[in-house]
């Protein structure tokens, strides 16, 4: 496992409305404090994307996405299992104190809990959620490699050493409360 670089120094530069690049399952990520909305609208225009689309958060456990979520009923949440840790990414609904830049014009916000070891590390050592989104530009090839992210954002993005998974596309996105798949 690819050790994580200065944890206090990251968690630093996420505070600051920091954007980080890191590997995830099937490709380098670009992520950010969830709270930050300066540190989202850079992702946003880094990757070219319309904030009406939402974002994915990703975290280690279902816990650092409860502050962006409505309560879960027991039913709901016992299906949980079924999809993490792994590569599906649920749509839940939002509270109403979950941020529009987080979830766009939705009513409900993309979360997963990473199967991905390095990222999953990274969220528990870091105690919280963050905003997941392919590294790339929109409509372009995600990248693969840490420096193949440093090649596109330079300085723009702190890229973090890692390796992705063996997964080849994308996370599928499922809402588990209407069975209905948006993405596979």
């Amino acid at each position: 496992m690819t050790p994580l670089p200065n944890l206090a120094a990251v968690r630093r530069h996420l505070q600051r409305g920091g954007v980080i690049a890191y590997a995830t399952e099937s490709c380098f990520g670009l992520g950010c404090d969830p709270r930050s909305r300066k540190a989202v609208k850079k992702i946003l225009r880094l990757k070219g994307r319309p904030q009406a689309k939402g974002l994915i958060l990703i975290g280690s456990d279902f816990a650092q996405f409860r502050r962006y979520l409505a309560p879960v009923d027991a039913a709901l949440a016992a299906q949980f299992n079924n999809y993490w840790p792994g590569p599906t990414t649920l749509l839940l609904p939002t509270a109403k104190r979950c941020p529009k830049w987080l979830s766009g014009h939705h009513a409900k916000l993309a979360v997963r809990v990473t199967a991905h070891a390095e990222t999953a590390r990274l969220c528990r050592q870091l105690g919280m959620a963050l905003v997941s989104t392919s590294a790339n530009r929109a409509g372009k090839q995600a990248l693969k490699t840490a420096e193949a992210c440093r090649r596109a954002f330079g300085s723009a993005v702190w890229v973090l050493p890692g390796r992705i998974g063996k997964r080849r596309r994308p996370s599928t996105i499922v809402d588990p409360i209407t069975k209905k798949v948006f993405r596979s």
